[in-house]
């Protein structure tokens, strides 16, 4: 939900730690490696952080919002993006989003099908077995 969380000790057992190594990428506000780290945390793993280079951090103000956070993680900047190229540039539309199309989804789909991923997941969290 975009909301600031971490992960802590409950009696005698402890989540398990990890530290993020960017490595050479570039520790830029709204990286997609934050996304990353933020669904790790959310999953349960203790990584220490700092919410400023997630996206909704204002540097000036030196707050997060967690709503326009929330918005990121549920894809919105995809249904704008979406909206803009099917009202500029058809073709490009057409061949961007080609598999939702066919699947007959549109701009106004993306959160509750992001919605309905993560509520799957919730509910049966393990992979299933590969079978190759």
């Amino acid at each position: 939900d975009g909301a600031e969380y971490h992960v802590e000790a409950d009696g005698e057992r402890s989540p398990f730690r990890a530290y993020l190594d960017i490595g050479l990428a570039r520790a830029t506000t709204g990286a997609n490696i934050f996304g990353v780290l933020k669904g790790a945390v959310d999953g349960g793993l203790d990584i220490p952080h700092k919410c400023k280079r997630f996206p909704g951090y204002n540097a000036e103000e030196k707050s997060y919002d967690a709503d326009a956070h929330r918005a990121r993680i549920f894809g919105s900047h995809v249904s704008s993006w979406m909206d803009e190229l099917e009202e500029k540039d058809q073709a490009l539309y057409q061949r961007q989003f080609s598999a939702y199309v066919a699947a007959g989804i549109t701009s106004e789909d993306i959160e509750g099908m992001y919605e309905r991923v993560h509520a799957a997941i919730r509910a049966n969290p393990p992979a299933p077995p590969n079978l190759r």
